[in-house]
């Protein structure tokens, strides 16, 4: 029944052994007209700030997170984000300074609900003022310059700690560097709301929540536990939760509770409520979920652009399949809008059946964590040289065998220096590395394999996780001198369609692809009756290739014809002898690099 983990499964109401306050004395104005007189700071830090102050990152934590956000030490207990963060992590403590502070309204330690009220001698509790995530982050700041930094590394964090980034980036654009939003959107969806005010009113209703002054008697366990079962059913996914009961559904566990337990499901989820009122307060849980409800950077794709117009920092977006709180969807219009006003960004859709919650398990992270490790890592030295290989292959610009692909150097013929350059279908990111390392600066790589995107991320550059068939319609028309599809075309569905976006996209198209009625591949098909087979691009038996189009250069030609595509420049070549081809190129070539425009 546990083989689905709970993203709550090591927290715990324990002591924060190592938690630091600070108390803030400058009165905070709150953005819905309130004030604070003074805001005390809980916080932890891992790590050492270097001697340039340039190596912090900030945590941001979800709505049931504190400042623990991983262990200290082997006799500490663990933290929320255990796989993300630590020595030789992801968000390597050993390398950079890393801080997490409990957020305004919080209740472990920060400032919030449970704080007595000035001059009342009881606390808040229930008239605790409306915060917004923006509230949240200016604390923050206010804690990031009292440690003496002025400019963080990047701002890292999931679901509502997705949101602080966001509003991190926006409003304080000269502050960071990076921003890394995993699970979030330009806002909650309406479904999303509901199941936070049914959670609200559960514990309002409690008979305990007595107008929120119950700190001197019974809490409203009952109404907070509710909403946390509630709340706790939008972290997962239909998929997880079949996983999860659908085999022991009759089976519940052995627990004491006072909820029903007939089903397992039942008690997994009286499970999650009974523990999470052990460490969380209600008025919190009111003011925080409250928050994330009010955050709001705008629905259609010109109110987002707006919001996200001021940012200068560099992006990385994570989101997941199955997630549907926060669903991959929103999160691309929030990296459509950065597109669309040519920003550094890069994003991932992570495969994973463990809804929301991937964001703090395995699932999602196994994949996840490289990639921000690698986003970090490149976003220190925005312009470090190209791996190794990359560099050897730069110095050899004279050989047809370019970098072990033929049509390397015969697009770099069709690309004058320093064109800024879309790569669709961008793979593992070779060839943006080359032009990074030939002087190109303003590129971007969209890919639709997974691990290629990690790979492209790892090599420090900016690439969109996107399906070709699905369109471009975020990236705006002529946006780059060079649209460039190098060795794509042929997987294709639709061909058509893409080649449009090319031309409307780019000044001037760049395609590179297998001819595949090369003299070679006519004489084996005509001789053995069979797909023919030779090595490369055309090293795939019929029933298990990615080739699902088999263009010859005469196709290609047609084609353009028809879509009003002019062909600007033409290189042929035959692999076997490493000539161009000037002659008959349909019958001798076997790659074909073709620059068109519109």
């Amino acid at each position: 029944m546990d083989s689905v983990p709970s993203s709550d499964d090591l927290r715990s109401a324990k002591l924060l052994k190592h938690a630091q306050s600070w108390v803030s004395n400058e009165p905070l104005a709150l953005e819905n007209g309130a004030h604070l007189e003074e805001v005390s700071v809980c916080f932890e830090t891992w790590g050492a700030l270097n001697r340039e102050s340039d190596n912090a990152v900030l945590i941001c934590h979800a709505v049931s997170g504190d400042s623990h956000v991983t262990r200290h030490d082997e006799g500490d207990d663990p933290g929320w984000w255990e796989l993300l963060v630590g020595p030789g992590r992801p968000v390597d403590t050993e390398r950079y300074f890393v801080i997490c502070a409990n957020v305004l309204g919080g209740c472990r330690g920060t400032t919030g609900p449970n704080f007595d009220a000035p001059g009342t001698g009881r606390p808040y509790g229930a008239d605790f003022p409306v915060v917004t995530v923006a509230d949240m982050v200016e604390v923050q700041k206010r804690l990031i310059e009292h440690l003496g930094i002025q400019r963080l590394r990047a701002v890292v964090g999931g679901s509502l700690g997705g949101l602080q980034t966001l509003t991190w980036a926006t409003q304080h654009p000269d502050r960071l560097d990076s921003a890394v939003v995993v699970a979030a959107a330009p806002r909650l969806s309406s479904q999303g709301i509901a199941f936070d005010i049914v959670g609200r009113n559960a514990i309002r209703q409690d008979p305990n929540f007595a107008e929120g002054q119950y700190y001197r008697g019974p809490a409203p366990e009952g109404g907070l536990a509710l909403a946390r079962m509630l709340a706790h059913i939008t972290y997962l996914s239909d998929e997880s939760m079949r996983i999860k009961f659908d085999p022991t559904r009759l089976q519940p566990r052995m627990i004491d509770t006072d909820f029903e337990s007939m089903f397992s499901v039942g008690t997994y989820l009286a499970h999650q409520g009974d523990r999470f009122v052990e460490r969380f307060d209600a008025n919190s849980y009111i003011t925080l979920s409250t928050a994330m409800d009010l955050f709001d950077l705008g629905d259609t794709g010109e109110e987002i652009r707006e919001s996200l117009a001021p940012t200068t920092c560099r992006w990385l977006f994570l989101s997941f399949s199955s997630d549907w709180l926060y669903p991959p969807s929103a999160s691309r219009q929030l990296s459509d809008a950065l597109v669309a006003q040519s920003k550094p960004v890069s994003t991932c859709e992570i495969t994973s059946a463990a809804g929301h919650d991937s964001f703090l398990l395995r699932e999602g992270l196994d994949l996840g964590g490289p990639m921000i490790a690698s986003f970090l890592e490149s976003a220190s030295v925005p312009d470090r040289p190209t791996i190794a290989h990359d560099e050897r292959r730069v110095e050899e610009p004279t050989s047809i065998f370019y970098a072990d692909r033929l049509d390397y150097e015969m697009i770099l013929r069709l690309l004058p220096p320093g064109t800024s350059v879309l790569d669709l279908g961008c793979g593992d990111g070779e060839l943006l590395s080359i032009l990074r390392a030939r002087g190109h600066r303003a590129l971007l790589g969209i890919e639709h394999d997974h691990s290629e995107v990690a790979k492209g991320i790892a090599r420090g550059l900016d690439v969109i996780h996107a399906d070709l068939d699905k369109g471009l319609t975020a990236v705006p028309d002529q946006s780059f001198d060079v649209a460039l599809l190098s060795q794509t075309l042929q997987s294709i569905i639709d061909v058509a369609g893409v080649l449009d976006e090319i031309v409307r996209i780019g000044r001037r198209g760049v395609v590179s692809f297998p001819n595949f009625a090369h003299e070679p591949l006519r004489e084996m098909f005509m001789r053995e009756g069979r797909l023919p087979k030779e090595d490369g691009l055309y090293a795939y038996d019929w029933h298990d290739t990615p080739n699902r189009r088999f263009p010859s250069i005469l196709d290609f030609q047609e084609l353009c014809r028809g879509r009003g595509i002019r062909i600007e420049e033409a290189i042929y070549v035959d692999s076997r002898s490493g000539k161009e081809i000037e002659k008959d190129p349909n019958l001798h070539a076997d790659i074909a690099v073709v620059a068109i425009t519109r």
